[in-house]
């Protein structure tokens, strides 16, 4: 058997299948004609920090850490628009 190689985007597109649309990896694996074993190793890699993202794209990790500062920044700018008022 010929070990077939994926592009980045091609796994991504995968790794979607599951998580935005909810199929299950076997679903996921016989509607795109991959092994079900090589899916399931995509989806360990996402769940470690988004090993298998689109080149340029961000991790797990990385993008929580984003939504927590932006989450704060947003928390202050509302404070400061309710004092503001406030006078």
């Amino acid at each position: 058997m010929k070990n077939q190689s994926y592009s980045p985007e091609f796994r991504a597109e995968a790794v979607k299948l599951v998580v935005e649309q909810g199929l299950s990896q076997e679903a996921a694996a016989k509607r795109l004609s991959i092994p079900k074993g090589r899916l399931g190793n995509w989806m360990a890699a996402v769940k470690r920090g988004g090993a298998v993202a689109v080149p340029g794209g961000r991790g797990v990790p990385e993008l929580e850490a984003e939504n927590a500062k932006l989450r704060k920044e947003l928390a202050e700018v509302k404070l400061e628009r309710s004092n503001g008022a406030d006078q």
